[in-house]
């Protein structure tokens, strides 16, 4: 009997999974469709970067009159695996899409991942309401369908797997949802790549890597402190900017086109748009040549009030940007390697801005190769440790039992003036 029951559930996850992860994959792959018309209208037509503010208003409004039950976005998806006695509505799915496809055309600074994310993590619920599964199969499905987004958006499926795993708990992996994680997350990134998209290859631009000498290992690990100081300061200053505007710019629609404008200032007033959108092209910069010293800082401030004012979209690609420039500014600073020390960064202030060290030291393997291993294992857990877990998902909880972040902020390791978490 225990046999037959093993059988059955290995069948019904190996079913549920590989569609969770189908959808995921299809639903990132018109998203990132999507978002290279966005990107490439805005380049050919940046004058739409005037309109930001007014995007804004329409965006704010959007939530506020259809979205007041999905406006939570990723963290909304993790308090429904917390406590799953609600679905995740299905608008979640277009109406996510609609608004980063918007905040990136009038020249927002955002990332992606939070729209494949919330599509998977919607899609999976839907396509097995009919089914009446229990709360913990809700559960699973939801983290799947996140597993399938991130593998698929990226083309990093052993990264996608883990990260489902990895997020919800500072410190801790849900080994119960594994199997469905990593079909969700295999099977989208398949499906993404079999309707033709193209994930770009960041191991050539790396360069020769050092030998591992003491010396490289404490430049390392020294960078991996400046990377958590990053990390910090990204989720520090759009957690401050989400508070300083819901109290003195009460309505949405307010802070969203104060914002846009604030966006729209600091794009003149840098004289670039390195630092609008993806980034993309100052990431691959970032890996070849010097860029300017406080790069990092730009995309920190341009990504904070963009997502801070409440322009929708993810963290994750600014994070990249962030962490590859401020590798690049490190090693000009350190005469090291900058492709190397660029590599590190993209990984590690990732992980240390999202707690999730080992999604984030895999996901640098699964690009740069496995040469970078051992010294991403060691950024991205410098990064992990030093950031004091000041993380951009405040629904993520703490290590132990009901301890959840605040603001950001876990409160599983005791700081000054905090007793630690019972």
């Amino acid at each position: 009997m225990r046999l037959v029951e093993l059988g059955k559930t290995f069948v019904k996850w190996t079913l549920l999974g590989t569609w969770v992860g189908a959808l995921s994959g299809a639903a990132s792959w018109a998203f990132l469709a999507c978002l290279a018309w966005a990107t490439g209208t805005q380049k050919a037509q940046p004058n739409l970067l005037l309109l930001l503010p007014v995007a804004g208003i329409a965006i704010a409004l959007l939530y506020e009159h259809f979205g007041q039950g999905v406006a939570g976005g990723n963290n909304l998806l993790l308090e429904r695996i917390h406590d799953p006695t609600d679905v995740v509505p299905f608008r979640m799915a277009p109406m996510i899409l609609i608004t980063t496809v918007a905040t990136h055309l009038f020249g927002g600074s955002a990332g992606r991942e939070g729209t494949a994310v919330q599509m998977g993590g919607t899609l999976g619920q839907l396509a097995v309401g009919p089914l009446k599964l229990t709360e913990h199969d809700r559960r699973l499905l939801i983290m799947a369908g996140i597993s399938g987004g991130f593998g698929a958006v990226f083309g990093t499926p052993w990264a996608g797997a883990i990260f489902g795993l990895e997020v919800l708990t500072v410190g801790r992996l849900r080994y119960d949802a594994l199997f469905p994680c990593l079909l969700a997350s295999f099977a989208g990134d398949f499906v993404c790549r079999a309707l033709g998209t193209a994930h770009h290859a960041y191991q050539a631009h790396v360069g020769p890597l050092p030998a591992m000498t003491l010396p490289t290992f404490l430049w390392i690990v020294l960078a991996g402190a400046c990377f958590a100081g990053s990390s910090a300061l990204f989720s520090h200053l759009t957690h401050a900017i989400q508070t300083f505007g819901k109290k003195y710019l009460a309505m949405g629609w307010v802070r969203a086109a104060v914002g846009g404008a604030a966006v729209v200032a600091l794009t003149y007033a840098v004289g670039t748009r390195d630092y609008n959108g993806l980034s993309l092209p100052l990431i691959e910069t970032s890996f070849v040549q010097n860029v300017v010293l406080w790069a990092f800082a730009l995309k920190i401030l341009f990504t904070a009030t963009t997502i801070g004012t409440g322009f929708k979209g993810g963290e994750v690609t600014p994070l990249f940007c962030i962490g590859a420039t401020m590798g690049n500014a490190f090693a000009q600073l350190t005469h090291q390697p900058i492709g190397f020390f660029a590599a590190l960064g993209f990984a590690a202030v990732f992980g240390g801005a999202a707690n999730t060290p080992l999604a984030c030291t895999v996901m640098g393997i699964e690009l740069f190769g496995s040469s970078l291993a051992l010294p991403l294992v060691i950024a991205c857990g410098t990064a992990f440790v030093l950031s004091g877990h000041r993380g951009i998902y405040s629904s993520q909880l703490g290590i132990h039992p009901g301890a959840r972040t605040e603001h950001g902020v876990s409160t599983w390791m005791p700081k000054l003036g905090r007793r630690k978490a019972k």
